[in-house]
C-alpha cells in the first residue's frame, strides 16, 4: 500500500502498547513492520504476603502513559502521524476500579498470584473442572482471574455491595489501560483476554451466566467484549484523537505478529518461560493432554489469507475501517458470534525456559552472564547422557505437577560443568518438544516448522538442539519484538494501514532457519531418556 492510497491519509505509523508484567513499553512502527521507535519503563512488584503478587495499577497506567508520549517524541512524531493504538498485555492479572472516580478499589492481583489456590481445589472437589473446561477450554487454576475477581469481591469491604449497584468495574490490564486512554468512555476488552478469564464461553463468544453463578460475579462489573481488530474508542494525545483499534492478549498477539494466521502454524516464545500457541483456526479443539484451548483473537470478518503480491491476488475482502465504510460495530451490538472472524489456539506453557540459564548465572555461578552458556554448552558434542529437570516451580503443561522438583540425573565422574551446561540448554528444548507433541495429538496435525521470537531465540545453539528434537525447521524472524507487532497489526488492519494478511506476510522476513541435522531414532532416545527424568522429579514434594 503507498502512502497516498492509504485510508489513513498521512498517517506513517501505528503505536503498540505492551503492557508486560515488569515493564511498560510502547513501541511506534512502520508499515513495513519495522519498529523505529520505543520506550520501557518497569514498575513496582509488590509481595505482601507468601504466594501473592500484586501491582499498583496506577503506577501500570502511568507508566504506560509516560512510554507512549516517549516514544513519540522519540521519533517527532505527532498524534496525526499514527493511524492507530493497538494493546497487548499480561493477561489474567485483575483489576477492580471505581467508575465515577477511576481509582482502583485495591491493588492488581497479578497472574502470578496464587492465594485463591484453595478456593480452585474446593471447586475441583465439587466437580466443577470438567464444566469449567468445557465452557472456556481452561483447567481450573488460581492462575486465571476468574477467580481474583471473586476474592476482590468478597474481601475489599464494601466491593460486593457496590458491584451490585453497579459503582465497579471490572478488567484485565488491556480494559483498564483503554478506560484510561479514552477518559472512561469505553469499557471493553477483546476475547482473546475474555478467554483467560475463567467466565466467558469461548464457544458462544459471550460471558457465561452459569459460570458468573459459580463465582458469584455481578455481570455489572464485567467489559463488553469487543473484536481483537476493531473499535475502542479514542485515545486524546497532544489534544488529538487516534483509535485504539487493536487488542489482544500477549501470547495470542505474539501469534498474530508471527503471522501464524493459518491453521497448523505454531509459535514458542522463549522467555524466563516458553509460551507455545498452535493456531487451530475456526475450531476450539478441545485438549485431552493437559493444554489449553484459548480464543486466539476475533475480526471483524475472517482474514483473508491470501495477499497482494504474497501467493495471489486475494480473494477481494479488505478490513474494516473505522470511520469509514464498512461502519464498525455497534458498541451496544454484541460481537460476532460462532466462527466467524474468531480463530482458535491451543496453548501449553513451561514454567521454567530461560530461568535455567539464570540459575547457571546466579545459583551456581557457572556463567558470568546469559550469554556464556551458548559457548560453554558448545564445549561438548552432547550432555554426556546428563538430564536436568528444572522443575524449580513444578512442572507445567502436559505434567501440571506443583509437586515435582528440580533434578539431575546421569551424572557420572566424567560429567562436568560443560554437560550441565547443555543439559540446561536441551531441557528447555525437551520441554517445549514435549508441548508440542501433545498439540499434534489433540489437533491431529503434523508440524512442518515452528517460529520462534524472544531473547532466547538469540541462543543459536539452543534454536539447533530445538530443530534436531522436533525434526522441523525453526524459523527465527529478523523483527523478534512480535508481541507488539501483533498488536499494531491488528490495529492497522482494522483502519486500512494495512489491508489483509498479504501485507503482514510481505512483512514477516526469515532472520535464520534451523533445520534439523539429528537423525530422528537419535531424537526420539533423548526424548526417552527426558521421559524418564521427568517421571522421577514428579511428586517430590508431596
Amino acid at each position: 500500500m503507498t502512502k497516498d492510497s492509504s485510508p489513513t491519509g498521512s498517517a506513517r505509523f501505528v503505536l503498540a502498547l505492551d503492557q508486560g508484567t515488569t515493564s511498560s513499553r510502547a513501541i511506534l512502527f512502520d508499515h513495513a513492520g519495522t519498529p523505529v521507535a520505543s520506550a520501557q519503563q518497569e514498575f513496582r512488584q509488590h509481595f505482601p504476603q507468601p504466594g501473592w503478587v500484586e501491582h499498583d495499577a496506577g503506577e501500570i497506567w502511568a507508566t504506560q502513559r509516560a512510554v507512549m508520549t516517549e516514544a513519540m517524541h522519540r521519533t517527532g512524531a505527532r498524534p496525526q502521524d499514527v493511524a492507530a493504538i493497538g494493546i497487548t498485555n499480561q493477561r489474567e492479572t485483575t483489576v477492580l476500579w471505581d467508575r465515577a472516580t477511576g481509582r482502583p478499589i485495591a491493588n492488581a492481583i497479578v497472574w502470578q498470584d496464587r492465594r485463591t489456590a484453595a478456593l480452585c481445589d474446593r471447586l475441583k472437589a465439587e466437580g466443577k473442572a470438567a464444566l469449567i473446561q468445557q465452557k472456556t477450554g481452561l483447567v481450573l487454576d488460581a492462575y486465571f482471574s476468574g477467580t481474583k475477581l471473586k476474592w476482590l469481591l468478597d474481601n475489599v469491604p464494601g466491593a460486593r455491595e457496590r458491584a451490585q449497584k453497579g459503582e465497579l468495574a471490572f478488567g484485565t490490564i488491556d480494559a483498564w489501560l483503554i478506560w484510561n486512554l479514552t477518559g472512561g468512555k469505553t469499557h471493553a476488552t477483546d476475547p482473546s483476554n475474555a478467554s483467560r478469564t475463567l467466565l466467558f464461553n469461548i464457544h458462544h463468544n459471550a460471558w457465561d451466566d452459569e459460570l458468573l453463578q459459580l463465582l458469584d460475579i455481578p455481570r455489572s462489573v464485567l467489559p463488553e467484549v469487543r473484536p481483537s481488530s476493531g473499535a475502542f474508542g479514542d485515545a486524546v494525545l497532544d489534544g488529538a484523537a487516534i483509535p485504539i483499534a487493536g487488542n489482544a492478549g500477549d501470547q495470542q498477539a505474539a501469534l498474530f505478529g508471527q503471522a501464524c494466521h493459518s491453521p497448523g502454524m505454531a509459535k514458542n516464545t522463549y522467555g524466563t518461560g516458553c509460551f507455545l500457541l498452535l493456531n487451530t483456526g475456526a475450531e476450539a479443539v478441545t485438549s485431552n493432554n493437559n493444554l489449553l484451548t484459548t480464543t486466539a483473537w476475533q475480526l471483524q470478518a475472517p482474514l483473508s489469507l491470501e495477499g497482494r503480491g504474497v501467493g495471489g491476488e486475494g480473494d477481494g475482502r479488505k478490513a474494516a475501517t473505522i470511520g469509514g465504510a464498512p461502519p464498525s460495530p455497534s458498541p451496544l451490538a454484541p460481537p460476532p458470534r460462532g466462527g466467524r472472524g474468531t480463530s482458535y489456539a491451543l496453548e501449553g506453557s513451561v514454567f521454567i525456559g530461560g530461568a535455567v540459564v539464570q540459575w547457571l548465572r546466579d545459583g551456581l555461578r557457572a556463567i558470568k552472564t546469559a550469554a556464556d552458556v551458548e559457548a560453554l554448552a558448545a564445549e561438548v558434542p552432547d550432555s554426556g547422557g546428563v538430564y536436568l529437570v528444572p522443575a524449580f516451580a513444578g512442572l507445567g503443561a502436559p505434567h501440571w505437577d506443583q509437586y515435582a522438583r528440580g533434578a539431575m540425573f546421569g551424572l557420572t565422574r566424567g560429567s562436568g560443568i560443560t554437560h550441565i551446561a547443555r543439559a540446561a540448554l536441551e531441557s528447555i528444548a525437551f520441554q517445549s518438544a514435549e508441548v508440542l507433541a501433545a498439540m499434534e495429538k489433540d489437533a491431529g496435525i503434523k508440524l512442518t516448522e515452528l517460529r520462534v521470537d524472544g531473547g532466547a531465540t538469540a541462543n543459536n545453539l539452543l534454536m539447533q538442539i530445538q530443530a534436531d528434537l522436533l525434526g522441523v525447521p525453526v524459523v527465527r524472524p529478523k523483527v523478534l519484538e512480535t508481541t507488539a507487532l501483533g498488536a499494531a497489526y491488528l490495529a492497522g488492519l482494522a483502519v486500512g494501514f494495512w489491508q489483509d494478511a498479504g501485507d503482514i506476510k510481505a512483512n514477516w522476513q526469515v532472520d535464520r532457519v534451523f533445520e534439523p541435522t539429528l537423525s530422528r531414532d537419535r531424537a526420539a532416545e533423548m526424548m526417552a531418556g527426558w521421559a524418564q527424568a521427568v517421571e522421577r522429579s514428579k511428586g517430590w514434594a508431596h
